[in-house]
């Protein structure tokens, strides 16, 4: 490829998920996003994030194919801080998300705090936030994961 061209900057990122419960992954996505879809069928519902400048939508699996929930590794939100990983592991634990890693601070790789949960169908979300100067300088010799809150183990 040539360097000296690059791609026209991005409006709007758009993402297509097919999904194995179109219900339930609207009702939970209508909870993660905070917001309604903007349109809503039989085969799909689209959610328009503007914040975030994303443009959601959810698919039937029409033909009844096995949905590989293991090539698309995760999807990623960043957030603001701490609390906000803290205060999305409650807004999961409400919406009957699976926890796959309760909220943390790893130390290893990117530094960060972390929660890591499945959506209905089975895709990876990550809910991260990059630490502080001040956090950073909180690690821990052994550079072990300290979980957020103090009941959750792995």
């Amino acid at each position: 490829m040539n360097t000296a061209t690059s791609f026209p900057a991005a409006h709007e990122f758009h993402i297509s998920l097919r999904v194995a419960d179109l219900e339930r992954s609207t009702v939970f996505y209508a909870a993660f996003f905070g917001l309604q879809p903007k349109d809503r069928t039989a085969r799909y519902s689209t959610f328009i994030v503007p914040q975030l400048h994303l443009n959601l939508v959810l698919l039937v699996n029409d033909r009844g194919e096995a949905l590989d929930t293991y090539s698309l590794y995760h999807l990623g939100l960043g957030v603001a801080g701490k609390a906000q990983v803290i205060e999305a592991y409650h807004a999961a634990v409400a919406a009957q998300a699976e926890i796959v890693k309760p909220p943390r601070t790893t130390w290893r790789g990117t530094p960060l705090h972390e929660l890591w949960l499945r959506d209905p169908t089975g895709y990876l979300i990550e809910i991260y936030a990059r630490l502080t100067p001040e956090e950073l300088a909180q690690m821990p010799a052994d550079q072990e994961p300290v979980f957020l809150l103090h009941h959750e183990t792995e």
